[in-house]
């Protein structure tokens, strides 16, 4: 029986490691035409699959007590451009069609997505290894402006988990 080798991570493969553990933060939410504005609590779980090739996150959001919104995201390196990419399945039960995508600038990672109901972006900014602040904005089709959707600050509560 062969046994494959663990890969060799690139620096892009290195960088999305930031993301890999338990985090918990509050949320500003604004209205849109999917939620009301106020307050909600994020929680995340994210590990290394396949040899750190892929961070799987599992993101929930709580509002009132109550789970409000869920995602399940896989972000990874497309090895022909170097650029990050991201699959995000949620509980509004939107397929995507393609992934985000987007690269690093210094400590913050950019990534993008457009769909038939418009754009997404959301940029993850790493304030230290424990701390890092996600926005997400919604750009509607046929529109220039975008709208700002969930701003969060997280905070790790626990450590890193390795593939």
């Amino acid at each position: 029986m062969n046994v494959a080798a663990a890969p060799q991570l690139s620096p892009a493969h290195q960088r999305l490691q930031a993301l890999v553990g338990t985090w918990r933060g509050e949320e500003s939410v604004g209205t849109s035409q999917w939620t009301a504005a106020g307050k909600a609590i994020g929680e995340l779980f994210a590990e290394a699959e396949l040899g750190g090739l892929f961070v799987s996150q599992h993101y929930r959001q709580m509002r009132d007590g109550r789970v409000s919104f869920e995602a399940h995201n896989v972000f990874g390196v497309d090895q022909s451009d170097g650029t990050t990419k991201l699959w995000q399945f949620d509980s509004m039960g939107f397929v995507p069609t393609a992934p985000a995508s987007g690269s690093w600038d210094g400590d913050t990672l950019t990534l993008e997505r457009s769909s038939p109901r418009g754009a997404a972006r959301t940029r993850y900014t790493f304030e230290s290894p424990d701390r890092y602040r996600m926005t997400l904005q919604f750009r509607p089709a046929g529109r220039d402006a975008w709208q700002d959707m969930v701003e969060g600050t997280y905070r790790r509560v626990e450590g890193k988990r390795r593939a």
